[in-house]
Parts: structure tokens; C-alpha cells; sequence
């Protein structure tokens, strides 16, 4: 070996060793999921024990805004303390797992709630078309139609966060940085289908039409980089289907709605008691949704690369950012 070669042989850093707790990015997904889990599980029951006491307390009726926030409040703050703990470990923020508040409510959020709603009111259309649904007579007058109306889009949108950030938040950053992207995707996305078999009605179309939902607004992720136009489309269509429409939200009702729609027909044309979420015809929308986005949005931007790398902490543990 020539003398140059040999000098800059041993000159050269060493190569990374990785084993089974850390990989190239740090502390391997799977551990880290594992604490985020081991975080989370004791918060949610700690908070389900108050909020039971609470609720007990005051009747709470979770059909009701009031109810539906302490509802929301069980499992959101548990998984934003939880999310923010691992972030103080990895040396990540809540901008890295999808959600940069800088962004919050922006044009994309709104962007996204326009498309959901109009889209969601022609799918009611088209079942009014075909006979299978009347839109009733307004319920609500005079002050109670505002009132509601914030109530259920406050709620609606903190039902999205949850739902959201959940399963598209540390989950799927962190499973991504595991297996990659769509491999994860498809993991979250299973489970948030599967998750809706245990909802009242949940037996038929409904878990196929939350997994394909999951995967769209993946798509929308990957295309724009954060979870706010995902936001925005669950929110608006929460608050269409709980305050405006008032049909039935994945087996569940609401109290305080503007119309009062009823089903009649073919529980494929409808979704039966789960909902129109669970219609042909809200998959046939999905599909629809994925070529709008596949079109509309372009370019990579989740997650971010800078996010996904290693970088070494202050006191060299395994903290990433």
C-alpha cells in the first residue's frame, strides 16, 4: 500500500457501530415508540380517572360540546405531554412530528376545510338524489345557531387534532425513521381502520373508509409538509356532519344541530348506523380526493430530512433531532 493511501487509512474516522438499540438515526423507532408508550399509557389513565370523577360529578352528557371537550381532553393532553416529553429527549419539535404552530390555521388549513366541506355536502346531494336521504327542517333559531355553531367547530377541530396527531404525529415520524415513509403510512393507516371496527356500527364499510381517509391525508402530508390542511379537512367535515347536517360521526350522534338529516334505504348507500363516512359512495369520494391531491399538490416536503438525522447531543447521549 503506497504511504498515502496507508496515512489516509488511518486517518479516517471510524465507522458508526449500530446494534440493537441504536441505529443511524439515534435510538432505534422501536424503542423510542416503546417509551413514548410507556409515557402515554400511564398520563391517559391518570387523566381518565379525573375526567371519570369530573364527568360523574357533573352528569356530563358526551353527546353535549361540554361532554365532547372533556371527552377530547382524556386522550389530547396525555398525548400532547406525552409527544412533548419524547421531543425534550430527541432533541425534536412538535414542527418535526407534522405539527408547526407558526402554521396553524394558515390558508392550507382553510383550503383544505373548503374542499371537505363542499365535498362532503355534494355526497349529500347525491344521496338525496338517489332517495336515500332528506335533510329534515332547521332545529336551531335565533342565538342558538351561532352558539352551536362555534361549539361544534371548536370541538370538531380538537376531535381532528386528536385523531390526527395521534396517528399521524410521533407515530408516523418516528416509524418512518424506522421502516420509511410509505411503509409506515400503511401501518397507521391499518390502524386507524381498525381502531374504527370497535365503533358503534363498526362491521362494514366503515374501518375500510377511515384506512383509505388515513391514506389520503398521508398523501396530503407528504405533498405539504405539516398535518393543517389534514386538519382542516377533518374539521370542516366533523363539523358538518355533528352541528350542520347532523348525521351520524362514525356510530356516533350530537346534540345541537342545524337540520336533522334521516337515512332511509340501503345501508351501502348510506353507511347504516355508522354514518355516510361508511357509503360506496364516500369511498368512491376518497378516490376521488387522492387523484385531486395527487394532481393539485406536488413536490416532498415530509418529513424533514434534517429532522430525520442523527445529530449528537450536548452530553453525546442518543438524543436526535
Amino acid at each position: 500500500m503506497p504511504m498515502s493511501d496507508a496515512s489516509e487509512a488511518m486517518s479516517a474516522p471510524p465507522l458508526p457501530h449500530y446494534g440493537i438499540l441504536k441505529g443511524p438515526n439515534g435510538l432505534r423507532a422501536g424503542w423510542r415508540l416503546l417509551i413514548f408508550v410507556a409515557l402515554l399509557v400511564p398520563l391517559g389513565y391518570g387523566m381518565d380517572r379525573s375526567v371519570d370523577a369530573l364527568t360523574r360529578r357533573m352528569h356530563a352528557d358526551f353527546s353535549t360540546p361540554l361532554g365532547n371537550v372533556l371527552l377530547l381532553d382524556l386522550f389530547l393532553l396525555p398525548l400532547v405531554i406525552a409527544t412533548w416529553i419524547m421531543g425534550r429527549i430527541e432533541r425534536r419539535t412538535f414542527a418535526d412530528y407534522g405539527l408547526p404552530w407558526r402554521r396553524a390555521f394558515g390558508r392550507q388549513f382553510w383550503q383544505g376545510a373548503f374542499l371537505s366541506f363542499s365535498s362532503f355536502t355534494i355526497l349529500l346531494l347525491v344521496m338525496r338524489l338517489a332517495g336515500v336521504l332528506s335533510f329534515g327542517a332547521i332545529a336551531l333559531h335565533g342565538w342558538d345557531v351561532w352558539k352551536y355553531a362555534a361549539a361544534w367547530a371548536v370541538l370538531g377541530f380538537l376531535g381532528a387534532l386528536l385523531e390526527d396527531f395521534f396517528y399521524r404525529g410521533y407515530l408516523l415520524f418516528t416509524l418512518t425513521t424506522g421502516i420509511g415513509f410509505w411503509p409506515a403510512a400503511a401501518v397507521t393507516s391499518l390502524l386507524m381502520g381498525g381502531m374504527h371496527y370497535f365503533n358503534p356500527s363498526g362491521h362494514g364499510l366503515g374501518p375500510v373508509a377511515a384506512t383509505m381517509y388515513c391514506l389520503v391525508t398521508v398523501l396530503v402530508l407528504r405533498r405539504t409538509g405539516d398535518l393543517w390542511m389534514p386538519l382542516g379537512i377533518h374539521a370542516a367535515w366533523n363539523w358538518g356532519e355533528l352541528y350542520f347536517f347532523d348525521v351520524t360521526d362514525s356510530g356516533y350522534r350530537a346534540n345541537g344541530h342545524l337540520f336533522g338529516a334521516s337515512f332511509h334505504g340501503s345501508p351501502l348507500l348510506t353507511g347504516g348506523g355508522f354514518g355516510p363516512e361508511a357509503s360506496i359512495l364516500n369511498l368512491v369520494l376518497l378516490a376521488i380526493w387522492g387523484v385531486i391531491f395527487s394532481v393539485w399538490l406536488r413536490g416532498v416536503r415530509y418529513p424533514n430530512p434534517a429532522a430525520v438525522q442523527q445529530q449528537p447531543s450536548q452530553n453525546g447521549n442518543w438524543a436526535t433531532r
